[in-house]
């Protein structure tokens, strides 16, 4: 009938949802630690926390969060390696780590294990109604077999950069292995260039597609299959360790990790039984935060320098961006759109 109102009938639970997780103002990463760090005989985890611990005090903390120090909200976490290494048991390692801390006057809310940047459990199974809207890293489906790869949930949202006249030629992340920030030397991504079919192909340095004035070209290696089988480097495992921190990454529209509440003294033997993410105190900030910030040893630089440009060419969820975006703004909390910008550092010499 003219003039009239088609009406159309659709069930909620037929409308995608996207999960929000709580968060923090700041996460404040208390350094880094490799096995040899935690088992060398002149290991001494309480000068570690006691480098680190002026660079964690409320003014600065609210200076970086860019809130007024009354209202910051700031969790504390470490990453323990347990993904290229078996530093010990989970009880001893995270109590000595908890202990020496506490002796800096830090507090350790939250401790991660990096075997999870790579493969974690499926959260709790969502009904239809969970299930994403839009692609990116937020919507990557869990395995059947109840685990899902969050290494390959961030490859499979890269959107790599393409140099000025790039012809597609080019491999991909996800067939090589490899993130560049720019253009590489002609022929060393396996592509030829033209010219090279006439003859000799001739030298040119890689160059930067942001490069101001002069370049610094940077080639991340994500990942190496040593024994028929893949292992993630350590800047993929940081970038995924990053991003969780911010909350950007969701499985099948929830949460990927959820952090449990655990006491140090009913810890289990074994890393593989341990949550990906616990809590050790009660009423902490959530582990999520807005921003983030990274207190490290200098030898992690090159690492970060690898994640930023990972995270550079990671393609958010769009809804999920858009959750922390909205928020901030709510909370009267300045949040920069680009990732990387999100992110700030320490790094302490030697």
């Amino acid at each position: 009938m003219a003039g009239g109102v088609d009406t159309v009938f659709r069930e909620t639970s037929a409308e995608p949802r996207v999960e929000a997780v709580p968060l923090a103002h700041l996460s404040v990463e208390l350094g880094h630690l490799y096995m040899e760090d935690l088992t060398a005989p002149d290991a001494d985890l309480g000068a570690h926390f006691a480098r680190i611990a002026p660079w964690v005090d409320p003014p600065r903390l609210a200076a970086v969060a860019r809130v007024p120090q009354a209202r910051l909200r700031v969790s504390t976490c470490l990453l323990i390696d347990d993904y290229f290494s078996a530093p010990g048991s989970p009880a001893d390692v995270i109590g000595q780590l908890v202990t020496a801390a506490a002796g800096a006057g830090l507090r350790v809310d939250y401790v991660a294990r990096e075997s999870a940047c790579a493969t974690a459990p499926r959260p709790s199974r969502p009904g239809p109604a969970s299930r994403p809207a839009a692609g990116g890293a937020g919507s990557y489906p869990a395995d059947d077999d109840g685990e899902v790869s969050l290494a390959a949930l961030v490859e499979a949202a890269l959107v790599a950069d393409p140099p000025f006249g790039a012809t597609g030629v080019r491999p991909t992340p996800a067939q090589i292995g490899w993130l560049s920030n720019g253009e590489r030397t002609p022929g060393a991504d396996g592509a030829r260039p033209a010219a090279a079919m006439a003859g000799e192909t001739p030298w040119a340095p890689p160059r930067e597609n942001a490069a101001r004035r002069h370049s610094v070209f940077v080639d991340v290696e994500l990942w190496d299959v040593p024994r028929d089988a893949r292992v993630w480097s350590c800047p993929m495992l940081a970038g995924v360790w990053q991003l969780l921190r911010l909350g950007l990454l969701r499985v099948e529209g929830r949460g990927a990790v959820n952090p449990v509440r655990m006491d140090v003294e009913a810890l289990p033997n074994r890393w593989a039984e341990l949550p990906p993410v616990i809590q050790l105190a009660d009423r902490v900030a959530p582990f999520c935060a807005y921003r983030a910030m990274s207190v490290l040893d200098s030898r992690f630089f090159p690492v970060e320098h690898a994640v930023r440009t990972i995270l550079a060419q990671v393609a958010t969820d769009p809804v999920v961006a858009e959750q922390a975006l909205t928020r901030a703004g709510q909370e009267g909390t300045p949040l920069p759109r680009a990732v990387p910008d999100r992110l700030s550092y320490v790094f302490l010499g030697s």
